[in-house]
């Protein structure tokens, strides 16, 4: 259930920064939005964990901070597999949005799953 909750943020998240950042970054719809944060979801499953291992002296340099690089990796990606109805205009782009998204999912999150565990 927090798989699928995880799935509609993103696409809520992604349907807003696209109206901030309107030049830079473009979705055709919220089904266009569902549809590229479902597989960016597979992505994050399927891949990410592969890049991280491969960067991992890095990561550990940086103290984390390249896992958002990482993330704006797993976004360009997700925009190559999605195609035109999701387009991001370049890699320090999907970094920010990467940001951004970060920080919409992490106080979204607490939001929901933090109210109902004190119910």
């Amino acid at each position: 259930m927090r798989w699928f909750t995880g799935i509609i943020i993103n696409a809520i998240l992604f349907i807003a920064i696209s109206g901030f950042f309107k030049e830079s970054f473009y979705i055709e719809g919220f089904w266009a939005a569902l549809g590229a944060s479902f597989v960016l979801a597979v992505i994050n499953i399927l891949v990410k964990p592969f890049i991280i291992l491969l960067t991992l002296p890095v990561t550990v340099l940086t103290l984390g901070l390249f896992l958002f690089v990482i993330n704006g990796i797993t976004l360009m990606i997700t925009d190559e597999i999605v195609g035109s109805s999701f387009e991001i205009d370049g890699f320090w782009m999907a970094v920010l949005i990467s940001l951004i998204m970060s920080i919409g999912n992490i106080i979204i999150q607490n939001m929901l799953f933090d109210s109902k565990k004190e119910k």
